[in-house]
């Protein structure tokens, strides 16, 4: 009986690897792991300043990801902001709402509506994103530096309206509300003094104008009994006729003097 051990056949991967081969995957690995660690860290850092951690990070990517920035191959707009901007600005309108009516308990509805036309407009969401220092991670396409500047700084307010939807979506109403209420609440309180009837300032000019009191008169009433929308024109001598609408006759009449008020540039 041989008791001789045959020799074992030794496959090229068996043996010795050169150098430069058994370095190669640790590298690689090394660069995708440093990597994966400052993706994670940059994402813990913007999650920081907007004060919530998401359970779902996808979100949180595509409330960042311009149009331009989607592979064209496979573009699908809604792959990027748009459509988280579209809940979040109306998020954003319901919770201003509800801040501004516990806010002010004495403020009729023409004077909640305008604070929150200015609350939430375009410019106003842009100023949280530039406080938030949100510019940088919006994620572009393959654009020239100078126009890219310029496209971060056009899409700010859109941004931050894509956020707040994120976090909507992420986190639920509470988690929104307490977006929304750190950021606007002190831009809500800078001028707690109410808002200067519309009619009193056109009366006040057209009198600084020598002019007479302005004349309102109901131009129709549409609607049911119930919920009647009214269209009221307001007349200065001298002056085109403005119109205005609203739920009620005064509102209506409140909004033709706004009409006019920012046509003639009343300051």
């Amino acid at each position: 009986m041989n008791d001789e051990t045959p020799d074992l056949q030794t496959s090229p991967s068996d043996g010795p690897q050169p150098e430069a081969a058994r370095e190669q995957a640790p590298k690689k690995r090394s660069k995708v792991s440093v990597k994966a660690a400052a993706a994670a860290a940059a994402t813990a850092a913007l999650e920081a300043r907007i004060g919530h951690k998401f359970a779902d990070p996808a979100l949180l990517a595509t409330a960042f990801t311009h149009v331009s920035a989607l592979k064209k191959a496979t573009r699908q707009r809604s792959d990027s902001y748009q459509r988280l901007e579209f809940l979040g600005d109306h998020v954003l309108g319901l919770i201003v709402s509800d801040m501004l009516y516990r806010a002010f308990p004495k403020a009729d509805e023409g004077e909640l509506s305008k604070r929150l036309a200015d609350l939430v407009r375009r410019e106003s969401c842009a100023d949280v994103a530039q406080a938030l220092g949100l510019v940088d991670d919006i994620r572009l396409g393959q654009i020239g530096a100078g126009a890219g500047a310029r496209l971060r700084t056009s899409v700010l307010g859109d941004i931050c309206e894509a956020v707040i939807g994120a976090v909507f979506l992420d986190g639920g109403y509470a988690a929104a509300a307490q977006f929304v209420e750190r950021n606007w609440t002190e831009r809500m309180r800078k001028n707690r003094r109410p808002l200067r009837d519309p009619k009193t300032v056109l009366q006040e000019w057209a009198q600084g104008k020598g002019l007479p009191t302005p004349v309102y008169r109901e131009v129709d009433r549409t609607g049911p009994h119930h919920d009647p929308q009214f269209r009221v024109a307001v007349d200065l001598p001298g002056l085109a006729t403005a119109e205005g609408v609203g739920g009620s006759k005064r509102a209506a009449e409140k909004d033709a003097a706004a009409v006019m008020i920012a046509r003639e540039g009343v300051k």
